[in-house]
């Protein structure tokens, strides 16, 4: 099962959310997802644990309990969705004829 964790503190380390969620039972990878620019922490991770009795409990065990100085929030992730790629802010086409200056349309001079 897949946990994420969020509101975790810029000094947790992956070796730390391991060695909180063993408590519970075998964990299997811990990632902290990192800012791609500046590689610090974006205050969120993932637990992976194989066996789902014991992640429920890691999950019902850790929400909210404080880790560094943050109070983690702690739930199952859910499926990433793909979200669609916009252009980049410019959006939008050339609908139908533009009014004002140079017009549109078919003129024939």
């Amino acid at each position: 099962m897949n946990i994420y964790v969020g509101n975790l503190s810029r000094d947790v380390v992956e070796s730390d959310l391991k060695e909180a969620f063993q408590a519970f039972g075998e964990v299997q990878t811990t990632s902290i997802i990192k800012d791609k620019f500046t590689s610090e922490s974006r205050g969120f991770g993932f637990v992976e644990m194989p066996n789902k009795e014991e992640a429920e409990k890691a999950i019902a065990g850790m929400n909210g309990k404080d880790l560094k100085g943050r109070s983690l929030t702690v739930n199952e992730a859910r499926p990433r969705t793909d979200r669609p790629r916009t252009g980049g802010g410019f959006g939008g086409g050339r609908g139908g004829s533009r009014g004002g200056f140079g017009g549109g349309g078919s003129r024939r001079y």
